[in-house]
């Protein structure tokens, strides 16, 4: 009888144990995926952002139609990629989608910015310089919003990874997030929107 009562017993703190082991990976995978919904919001302003931009230089710069068109299909490109990554952070997939299109409209938005240039009513426009002011502070906010999302994601699959919940881990298919690394330096800098 006291043998059943001790295997009872180490039966229930196992139990106990996994139970630990399995709500902490799921808060910590609730983390990491509200971490990347709060890159989301700040990415849905700057696509809300983009085509007043695009409407406000339309009217300057009349014979650069094709990079006007150029930022708004990397703008439309890069929302829905940030959808599919929205619908599942942890995909590794639906990350690169985002960094890729991310990396198009970046560099369209150079562009637009480097032949804005040559146009001095156009960057003495105030609400121009008003878009520009938003724009940058949206893309620092970006940036925040990824550190504070990678640093989510290197918790969770390190506490994924380490001995003893990886076992709790692979019981219940609890499987790697994808960090949000911009790997093409020239993506890593926000575009240039100094109207000076």
């Amino acid at each position: 009888m006291i043998a059943l009562l001790v295997l009872l017993v180490i039966f229930a703190v196992l139990v106990m144990w996994i139970v630990g082991m399995y709500n902490g990976l799921v808060v910590l995978r609730n983390r990491f995926k509200n971490a990347f919904a709060q890159i989301d919001v700040q990415l849905k302003r700057r696509y809300d952002l983009i085509p007043n931009l695009v409407e406000t230089a339309k009217g300057y710069m009349k014979h650069e139609r094709e990079t006007l068109e150029a930022v708004i299909e990397a703008r439309n490109q890069a929302a829905a990629a940030g959808k599919a990554a929205a619908a599942n952070p942890g995909d590794a997939g639906a990350m690169a989608g985002l960094l890729g299109a991310e990396g198009m409209l970046t560099g369209a938005l150079g562009k637009l910015f480097a032949l804005s240039e040559a146009y001095p009513d156009l960057k003495a426009n105030q609400n121009m310089m008003q878009l520009t002011e938003e724009l940058t502070s949206t893309e620092n906010k970006i940036a925040f919003a990824r550190q504070a999302y990678n640093d989510a994601v290197m918790v969770y699959n390190t506490k994924r990874e380490v001995f003893p919940s990886n076992i709790v881990a692979g019981m219940f298919n609890f499987t790697a997030a994808t960090l949000f690394e911009v790997t093409d330096t020239a993506v890593k800098e926000a575009p240039k929107v100094s109207f000076n």
